[in-house]
């Protein structure tokens, strides 16, 4: 049990905090974007503007989490490569669990609240993939992209 508390630290708590920070800062980005700016007029606005309020997410992400989260006071441009590394490998772990979640909710006609199979499919797999992303994205940065170096 030691080991559980040991994982699910302050460290656990201060990550969510940062996630839900650079998610609104993102998302408000993408907001901004696509309604004040009008972005979504264009065929390319919508996808541009998401692209937009990912990366500023994931930088604010990138700062507050070495800083605050993880304290990492290593310099150089090694774990910026690391976290952008993590990044990629659990957006690609989440792809693949969304997928093979929409595809057996759609092979079990799983629904609820009403939903046809499609629409119900497309809300699980998305919820149980950003749940996924989030764990491998906390393993990830805690261990590898600003993992604590070992006393010497």
């Amino acid at each position: 049990m030691s080991k559980l508390k040991q994982f699910f630290d302050i460290k656990f708590l201060k990550f969510i905090l940062v996630g839900i920070l650079n998610t609104a800062i993102g998302e408000g980005i993408v907001l901004l974007f696509t309604q004040p700016i009008g972005w979504k007029n264009y065929d390319w606005g919508p996808g541009a503007a998401a692209f937009v309020g990912t990366v500023v997410g994931s930088i604010v992400s990138y700062f507050l989490n070495k800083y605050f989260t993880f304290k990492n006071k290593e310099k150089g441009w090694k774990p910026a490569v690391r976290f952008t590394l993590n990044i990629a490998v659990c957006l690609l772990i989440r792809m693949g669990v969304a997928t093979g979640v929409s595809a057996l909710s759609k092979a079990m006609s799983w629904t609820l609240f009403g939903m046809d199979v499609n629409t119900f499919a497309g809300y699980l797999s998305w919820a149980v993939g950003a749940c996924v992303f989030v764990a491998c994205n906390y393993i990830g940065q805690r261990f590898f992209a600003f993992r604590e170096k070992a006393e010497e």
